[in-house]
């Protein structure tokens, strides 16, 4: 039990401030007394520590047998099977070869889409996308056809005192809702009186409260400015006509040994995005820089991060590390990663209670807090290189170690599981390195950062041997490294609306032949199916989508039944590679009750392949093909079979072929509760029983 079941009770009132959103600023959700009352109870949470272990004892006897007393899950997010054996077998990873020589390891059978916001949900939950509604990271609005976040739904409502007979205005509040449905194993648990502590395990944000736990929201956390990651880019070089980098883009100019600019925070009462000032004095003898923002001054050398810094907003901070990319003779560029919502007094709700997201800022230090927050953008638009971004992914990667050693120092008893990000986006990142004819190699280099991948699973294996020396000689403590899937190389992009739009499916307006972002000039008048996003295509369903064409029933089913095939012999002109390994129909995959909304086609490409990275945003590119030549490199968005997780545990299982729909109902079972009967998964330890996926191609796929 990490903090006072009795405190966390009060300490889950409303949080100081509200986040209201991009476009409309921040307001004042209290009063100043609050805000201090916040900071009290998170200083109160610490120095009432000692009291935990009574009140558990005397308040909150769990009244099922557990079978453990600890159950410990480490996520890897994106460790390759393939990979681990081929450094394993190099002698790189003695620690995880001895975990399994004491339990086990096997491939862990991923989602169906193999993404990391459906796998993760489906590890919480227990069921597959159609039962807990996340298909992908956007979705459409069918009202509209334009994108949402699948994961939650984050708006603004009018404030008011509703007397009855009169409603009087109080300002603007930020309401903020979770669109992940069925109920996280973890809630199961506290009913029963288990504690769990859940740190950063993707698509836990809003933080939704439940009983004996703490939790620390996770992938689709927003940055201050409200979106998945806006970083800044200060230059004195000229700026391209007509470019865009993916965010903040300034020129600057030196003036002797300084330069002057601005942040970019959130929009403010004017509807005008808030501005922080900022200085760099450059010490050019002894390649220090100091930056000073706000309050706040700290020298560091070139290519030398900053600390976190507050960055002062009126009635709002974050926090942000600055980084010399460039510093020559004649140019200095600067880089200001996305600014993170300040953990240390959170601009909105981003733990359960509230004061757990102080609480370990105070203990240990501002940490990152934006969901994607290794800035994977800022290499592709190589903004930065492939140095700085490293730099950056080991600092959020010990600040995440130091949260797993509190975790497991304060979680005595009950169940813990962190997730740790760096693993998937050093591989997406870095994955042409293995491959020396990837089309991204391309003018980039190909030799300094060649091992990046084999040192990051060699560093995880000395990660393991941290952990287990924390965990001690504890038999009565379950040990699992998981990863939600693994990797392949993606060195072709498939623009699917091009396919569709020559296969006679989509059709643009005033006989145009491309379209751009968000689909914008699709007629859809005449058309049949789109996609959005990496996973699917919808049809243009009538009834379901505003401007639908395709009926329900036969026609339904067969269009997607012929679409479905033709992707199937669908082959690539360069290579004359098939590109789709299988389109799945997605209600005879999932047969759940959000399977309606989802895509009636699920594609999973051939290693290789992956949706386009103008398909992703709706647009209609001239050619169906075209070479991934980003430095995003390697990938996980095809055929499920084809990228299948990793599971290591000190214990034997019961079967050769774990899924990650059987980790909710392996920790129900390790704490001798009765599985519920939605869950799709099978306990891994005692009698196996049959999952309950639904139909044979569900039991094939995920």
């Amino acid at each position: 039990m990490t903090v006072l079941t009795a405190i966390v009770s009060i300490a889950s009132a409303s949080p100081a401030l509200a986040y209201i959103g991009p476009g409309v600023g921040f307001a004042a959700a209290g009063s100043l007394f609050v805000l201090l009352g916040t900071f009290a109870l998170a200083t109160l949470i610490v120095l009432l520590w000692p009291l935990k272990a009574v009140i558990r004892l005397t308040l909150h006897r769990n009244k099922h047998k557990a079978k453990v007393k600890r159950c410990i899950v480490v996520g890897l997010d994106g460790f390759d099977p393939g990979l681990a054996k081929q450094f394993g077998d190099e002698g790189l990873m003695p620690n995880f070869a001895a975990l399994e020589k004491e339990g086990c390891f096997r491939k862990l059978a991923t989602a169906c889409p193999s993404i990391s916001p459906v796998a993760w949900s489906s590890y919480a939950t227990g069921v597959d996308a159609s039962r807990h509604n996340i298909y992908d990271f956007l979705t459409r609005d069918p009202c509209s056809y334009m994108p949402t976040l699948s994961s939650a739904d984050i708006q603004t409502l009018p404030k008011t005192l509703n007397l009855g007979f009169a409603k009087i205005p109080l300002g603007e509040k930020g309401v903020y809702k979770s669109n992940q449905k069925s109920v996280p194993f973890w809630k199961h648990l506290g009913e029963s009186n288990v504690w769990s502590s859940i740190i950063r395990v993707p698509i836990t944000f809003p933080p939704q409260p439940f009983k004996n736990g703490t939790l620390l929201s996770g992938m689709c956390v927003p940055d201050i400015q409200g979106t998945q990651g806006s970083f800044s880019f200060y230059s004195t070089k000229s700026r391209p006509t007509g470019t865009h980098i993916g965010g903040q883009q300034y020129q600057i100019r030196r003036r002797g040994k300084i330069v002057e600019s601005k942040l970019t925070g959130p929009s403010g009462a004017d509807g005008h995005a808030m501005k922080c000032p900022f200085t760099a004095e450059f010490d050019d003898a002894n390649r220090k820089v100091t930056f000073t923002v706000g309050d706040e001054k700290h020298t560091v050398g070139y290519r030398e991060y900053t600390p976190w810094i507050p960055v002062p907003f009126d009635g709002v901070g974050g926090i942000a590390r600055l980084y010399i990319q460039t510093w020559d003779e004649t140019d200095v560029e600067i880089y200001c990663t996305p600014i993170n919502i300040d953990p240390g007094s959170p601009a909105l709700p981003i733990s359960h209670p509230f004061v757990y997201a102080i609480y370990l800022a105070k203990l240990q230090g501002p940490y990152a807090t934006l969901g994607l927050a290794e800035d994977t953008w800022a290499l592709n638009e190589r903004v930065v290189d492939e140095e700085a971004f490293l730099k950056q992914a080991w600092l959020i990667f010990e600040e995440r170690k130091k949260q797993l050693w509190d975790v497991l120092e304060k979680t005595k008893k009950g169940f813990a599981t962190v997730v740790f990000d760096t693993t998937d986006r050093i591989s997406h990142m870095f994955y042409r390195y293995l491959d020396p004819d990837h089309p991204a190699n391309e003018g980039k280099d190909t030799e300094k950062f060649k091992d990046t991948i084999k040192e990051t699973y060699q560093r995880m294996d000395g990660f393991l041997a941290e952990i287990r020396e924390k965990i001690g000689d504890d038999k009565d403590t379950v040990l699992m490294i998981i990863s939600d899937h693994g990797f392949t190389n993606f060195t072709r992009g498939v623009n699917i609306n091009a396919w569709l739009r020559d296969e006679g499916y989509l059709f643009l307006k005033d006989d145009v032949h491309t379209s751009g972002d968000w689909f914008a000039a699709v007629d859809w008048e005449r058309t049949k199916a789109f996609t959005l996003g990496l996973t699917g295509v919808f049809i243009n369903r009538k009834g379901r989508e505003a401007k639908g064409i395709v009926e329900e029933g036969p026609e339904l089913e067969a269009l997607t039944k012929e679409i479905a095939d033709k992707l199937e012999k669908l082959v690539d002109p360069k290579s004359g590679n098939s590109v789709v390994k299988e389109a799945f129909h997605t209600k005879q995959l999932h047969d759940g009750p959000y399977a309606d909304m989802a895509p009636e086609i699920l594609v999973g490409y051939e290693k290789g392949f992956r949706h386009s990275w103008d398909c992703a945003t709706g647009s209609v590119s001239e050619e169906i093909f075209s070479d991934n030549t980003k430095s995003w490199s390697g990938d996980h968005c095809v055929d499920p079979r084809l990228v299948p997780g990793v599971f290591w545990c000190n214990r034997e299982i019961n079967t050769e072929t774990p899924n990650i729909l059987d980790m909710a109902p392996t920790a129900m079972d390790l704490f001798g509760m009765p599985i519920p009967a939605y869950m799709q998964g099978s306990p891994l330890f005692g009698e196996r029983k049959p999952a309950k996926t639904a139909g044979k191609k569900s039991e094939v796929a995920t």
